[in-house]
């Protein structure tokens, strides 16, 4: 590397906030103006509906192409739905043929979607050899109040679905915080906020899936129609088919929250405390460790209106501090406190800051000054920050840095905080419990369990010695002895054997072989393991 390049990884990595805040935040701004005003006017005219059907054709066709391309025109399959022969081109199937047998005609496939967009903090090498699919699927289809259920597409983000059933006096019982987060990825992925102690994960506020399956069929599930495969669709990350539709639980909701905040000051404390709020039947709870033992544990109620003497707090207000440091202040006091927030400020807290994970980005974000002035541009859309990652800065973030959700029973909070502490000390740490009802699937519990989803997002302290294969190796070994699971979006260093220990195997094997998948999808664990990504 010559000097040139050494000054130039040197200041990529040192002032990265330049590129950040002169061009990563206006970007991130006008992509969300412009993705405001195009959901707006198609939720207003109501125009997805109507063309739902002629996309999910498109993706049809496209998994036809790639696994019947050669004999189509000899033998149309019984099992393929909506397709009209008459709408496949000869000059587009006989290049799809030709793409097909040139690639060594590999069967497997994915979705066009570029890794960058993904919350994964890796991108897929898979992307590059599968045969990748168009599915453009980003609307709200229909709110149906009278049976409390909304229909969307997978590429449906949380800010968008809350923007939509808010006004409306709806929600969806789990709203994960991040805007970005999308529908298809808290399904065939995993999905968590602090209403989960008394909903479980995404998946089981989910009543309905429409999947384009391995043979270009198209089917429409739900745990009486289609048992298996509506409780293997979960946490199965595309490797069953590819997600189109979903419908998913609505439930009446209000304005505004009030939030209780009690600090904590022993690990002891903590546990207890974080333990007792879980079992409570309060709507929401979380808790935020800053050490091992000082955190505020939270607790929340829908409320109808703020009394005339309450003082509503908008925290997702662009000058407002970031809410983790608002969290802290609570330990400065020792008191317990409560306030009222809006509704649509809580569900979305952890956006602007992304967790904490901005302020190792821009190191001032919270600074009173900046947030006047820039504040208003925050944050940065997480795929950008993907997308302009230069070697030097993924190197840099490869061997300083860790992403991780790992899911434990929550009567091993105690020796999992101790454990992660000695093996990372990364704060703050994220703490959400979730109930894990006793169905079939990846997660598999003989009967139903309170979790907690432990996040560790930052730079661990120097004093830990932190490498990254080792330590995450550790962690999962631990997890695993708990009888827990990693969520995937992350970077996992088990192997296969390991792998199939820890998330049951045993409907989703069974799913494949009927739908015939295994020429066409990848088991999960080839999508998600360190060695699939880069």
């Amino acid at each position: 590397m010559g000097k040139g390049d050494q000054l130039l990884e040197h200041v990529l990595i040192k002032y990265r906030w330049l590129f950040v805040c002169f061009f990563l935040l206006p970007a991130s701004f006008l992509y969300e103006l412009w993705s405001y005003f195009r959901n707006l006017i198609v939720f207003k005219l109501s125009s997805a509906p109507g063309k739902h059907a002629s996309k999910v054709q498109k993706v049809q066709q496209q998994v036809v192409f790639a696994k019947r391309a050669e004999t189509f025109y000899f033998k149309r399959s019984a099992s393929i739905n909506i397709i009209n022969i008459k709408t496949f081109p000869l000059t587009i199937i006989f290049f799809q043929v030709r793409e097909w047998n040139k690639n060594g005609q590999q069967g497997h496939m994915c979705t066009a979607r570029p890794g960058w967009q993904t919350m994964s903090f890796r991108q897929g090498l898979y992307k590059k050899s599968f045969y990748k699919v168009e599915v453009n699927l980003v609307d709200v289809l229909e709110i149906d109040t009278e049976n409390k259920t909304v229909r969307v597409e997978p590429l449906v983000s949380m800010g968008q679905l809350s923007a939509s059933l808010a006004p409306l006096g709806w929600t969806i019982p789990i709203v994960p915080e991040i805007d970005d987060l999308t529908v298809g990825g808290l399904i065939l992925g995993t999905g968590i906020e602090s209403s989960s102690h008394q909903f479980g994960l995404f998946q089981h506020i989910c009543v309905e899936y429409e999947l384009v399956l391995a043979d270009g069929s198209l089917v429409t599930v739900t745990k009486d129609s289609d048992p298996d495969l509506f409780y293997a669709v979960p946490w199965s990350y595309g490797t069953l088919g590819f997600l189109t539709a979903a419908k998913i639980m609505i439930v009446p909701c209000t304005k505004f929250i009030k939030l209780n905040y009690k600090p904590v000051y022993s690990l002891n404390d903590a546990v207890k405390e974080f333990s007792e709020a879980s079992a409570s039947k309060n709507q929401f709870v979380e808790g935020i460790m800053f050490t091992l033992n000082k955190g505020v544990i939270m607790t929340g109620n829908m409320i109808d209106e703020p009394q005339p003497c309450d003082k509503v707090n908008k925290i997702g207000l662009w000058h407002k501090p970031w809410f983790f440091k608002h969290v802290e202040s609570f330990l400065v006091t020792g008191k317990r406190a409560s306030e009222i927030l809006p509704l649509r400020d809580y569900y979305h807290r952890h956006t602007r800051s992304i967790f904490w994970e901005l302020q190792d980005i821009v190191p001032f974000g919270n600074n009173r000054l900046f947030r006047l002035c820039m504040g208003w541009l925050m944050p940065p859309k997480i795929s950008f920050l993907k997308l302009t990652q230069t070697d030097a800065v993924k190197r840099l973030y490869e061997n300083n840095h860790i992403i991780q959700d790992m899911l434990v029973p929550i009567t091993n909070l105690k020796e999992s905080m101790q454990m992660f502490n000695k093996e990372t000390k990364v704060y703050p740490i994220w703490l959400c419990p979730f109930k894990l009802p006793a169905d079939p699937g990846m997660l598999c519990a003989p009967k139903e369990r309170m979790f907690v989803d432990i996040g560790i997002y930052g730079v661990p302290d120097p004093s830990v010695n932190f490498k990254p294969m080792e330590t995450t190796r550790k962690i999962e070994e631990f997890v695993q002895k708990c009888e827990g699971f990693q969520m995937l979006y992350a970077d996992t260093y088990t192997t296969k054997e390991e792998f199939r220990r820890m998330f049951d195997h045993t409907l989703y094997d069974r799913v494949r072989s009927k739908l015939a998948c295994t020429k066409a999808f990848p088991e999960v664990y080839d999508k998600v393991s360190r060695a699939a990504r880069y």
